[in-house]
């Protein structure tokens, strides 16, 4: 099993920013890939962004609607994934959900972190 912890959620002015963190525990053979995904009330989760574990190694890729303003980062030594999102935006209000893929294997989720943006 991986078990994911995400932190680093909470209220914030439109144009401000917010580092999300979610540490992965567990066994990590095998995982190829971790991603955020959100969630907002009465909408479908949709993928933020995803970073290779298995190669092409810290490939990166994002959602149309975070490119330029949000940043997925990886520090191998603690297995723990960083969302950097910076000029938050109303509409990025969500429940921001880790996720690990594992070859063979379902998917593993973190328990959510909520974000909210004030305008």
């Amino acid at each position: 099993q991986v078990q994911l912890v995400e932190s680093g959620g909470g209220l914030v002015q439109a144009g401000g920013s917010l580092r999300l963190s979610c540490e992965a525990s567990g066994s990590m053979f095998r995982v190829y890939s971790m991603s955020w995904y959100r969630q907002a009330p009465g909408k479908e989760r949709g993928l933020v962004s995803t970073i290779r574990i298995l190669p092409p190694v810290g490939e990166t890729t994002y959602s149309n609607a975070v490119k330029g303003r949000f940043t997925i980062s990886r520090d191998s030594a603690t297995n723990t994934v960083f969302l950097q999102m910076n000029k938050l935006k109303p509409e990025d209000t969500a429940v921001y959900y880790c996720n690990a893929k594992r070859l063979g294997d379902a998917d593993f989720w973190g328990q959510g972190t909520q974000v909210t943006v004030s305008s």
